[in-house]
């Protein structure tokens, strides 16, 4: 699957023809300068929660490329009161079928809450199946055992999780995750973006490979096969 990172934690999948475009904050990220959102390209807009540093550019994206935009009940809530439409509520435990493969939503422990301090539902992630491919985006999220049911019915080709630590899970805690998903490449995501989550990227490498995984850490704006 052909994978762009955009920095912090947006990335876009091609899946079965289709763009999906995940978590996108770009143009207040000071390292992602030169990316110009106005060409970034979306079918499908997934958050995973609703601060900011994960949906700062959902609207004017949405608007522009007409997506359809996948997200909790509250962001949907949000989403529509905000001039979009081409919206899906999915919360954690559903599943629903797209003309491009099946979007599961499962659980992530971490907080939740809209630019304006109020409530912005549940965080999850996402288990996205298609003809091409299983693959897994965590969200924000701490450790969990629940990362053990994912892999219960086939392992993920590739797994989207956050290494920067502090607000997230860590490098160490991330390669637990990889485990027990069942995958071996991992895309890393939610690093270096503000201080607290500046990474040590010898170490976050040393950590994954001792398991025997890949840990892929593409620049900001490159294309990448996982």
């Amino acid at each position: 699957m052909k994978v762009i990172f955009y920095g912090h934690s947006c990335f876009s999948v091609q899946v079965s023809g289709k763009t999906l475009l995940f978590d996108p904050f770009i143009t207040p990220n000071s390292l992602a300068s030169h990316i110009d959102i106005s060409s970034i390209p979306a079918d499908v807009i997934l958050l995973s929660h609703a601060h900011s540093d994960h949906i700062h550019d959902c609207l004017d994206i949405a608007k522009r490329t007409n997506a359809l935009v996948i997200a909790s009940y509250e962001l949907y809530v949000w989403l529509t009161k905000n001039g979009i439409a081409n919206a899906h509520p999915l919360n954690p435990g559903g599943q629903f079928s797209f003309d491009f493969g099946t979007v599961k939503a499962v659980a992530a422990v971490h907080s939740s809450s809209f630019p304006d301090g109020s409530y912005g539902g549940i965080a999850s992630g996402f288990v996205i199946e298609s003809s091409e491919g299983r693959f897994y985006y965590s969200g924000d999220t701490a450790l969990t055992h629940d990362m053990k049911l994912i892999s219960e019915s086939r392992p993920v080709r590739f797994a989207a999780l956050p290494i920067g630590d502090n607000f997230t899970m860590g490098a160490v805690d991330a390669t637990k995750a990889a485990v027990w998903v069942g995958t071996k490449k991992v895309l890393g995501l939610h690093y270096d973006t503000f201080p607290p989550i500046k990474l040590d990227k010898t170490a976050a490498r040393a950590s994954f490979e001792q398991s025997g995984i890949e840990l892929h850490l593409p620049a900001i704006g490159q294309s990448i096969d996982l």
